[in-house]
């Protein structure tokens, strides 16, 4: 374990030394991302012009939503976006071969080998939203709702990360798997909103075929006391049953791998 930590950290250290190499772009990004945080803010303020409540959630409840929205969103765009693109390109190139000699597990470094720093203004700013909202609300969490909180937001984090490297794994038997992300990011989409919102059949598949409550709208419950001791539980499980299964994935995927030199 200790091993993997300081590997991690030289990870961010040579991406951090790449990423102020341009701080004009740095800067810039920042500027962005504040931008497009404040469009989604008054996006939710134009649904709220004509109703009280959306899924029986009001305005502030969906702020806490969605501030934890953008950081799940940083965190993907800060690890997930940058790897899971590049495990695409060494497959087909084969440049794959040279991760696998390395000693050190090829999923870790595929996943965590190239970050983008100024994406976690996202995250910060997210919880921040968040924050925010809470005190509008006049809703200080417990300790309890702290810890609850905690447990289902490192949960949803391991749901997100196990749906993208789930899918992008497809690409060791297709040869064009890119347009997955896109479709990965249009059902993440709908997070922005409780699941509450949706109906039927939609509800149905963004709570149990493609877990989207579990990202979203289980962590804001927590914070605003929505949520219960099972549901807190049934996340872990959620979490450990999806990362299960993207491992017993990826062990699957390397034996069927043609490298570039057999």
């Amino acid at each position: 374990m200790i091993k993997y930590i300081r590997l991690f950290r030289e990870f961010m250290r040579a991406c951090l030394v790449e990423e102020f190499e341009y701080r004009a772009n740095f800067a810039a990004n920042l500027l962005s991302t504040v931008f497009w945080l404040f469009m989604a803010i008054l996006t939710v303020q134009v649904y709220f012009y004509r109703t009280q409540e959306i899924g029986g959630w009001g305005f502030y409840e969906v702020l806490v939503l969605l501030g934890i929205f953008n950081a799940v969103h940083g965190f993907i765009e800060f690890i997930l976006q940058p790897n899971m693109s590049r495990l695409v390109s060494h497959i087909r190139k084969g440049t794959l071969d040279f991760i696998l000699t390395k000693p050190v597990d090829s999923q870790f470094y595929i996943s965590f080998r190239h970050l983008v720093f100024w994406r976690l203004a996202d995250i910060i700013l997210g919880l921040g939203l968040t924050a925010y909202a809470l005190v509008e609300l006049n809703a200080v969490p417990s300790v309890v709702e702290l810890i609850r909180f905690v447990i289902v937001f490192l949960a949803s984090l391991v749901v997100v990360y196990s749906l993208w490297m789930g899918m992008m794994m497809f690409s060791f038997w297709a040869v064009k798997v890119d347009n997955l992300s896109y479709l990965f990011s249009s059902f993440f989409e709908t997070a922005r909103f409780p699941v509450s919102v949706y109906k039927g059949l939609l509800r149905f598949t963004l709570t149990y075929i493609f877990p989207i409550a579990f990202i979203t709208t289980f962590p804001a419950a927590a914070l605003i006391g929505r949520i219960s001791g099972w549901q807190v539980v049934w996340s872990v499980g959620i979490a450990m049953v999806c990362f299960g299964l993207t491992r017993a994935l990826w062990k699957i995927a390397l034996r069927h791998y043609t490298s570039a030199s057999s």
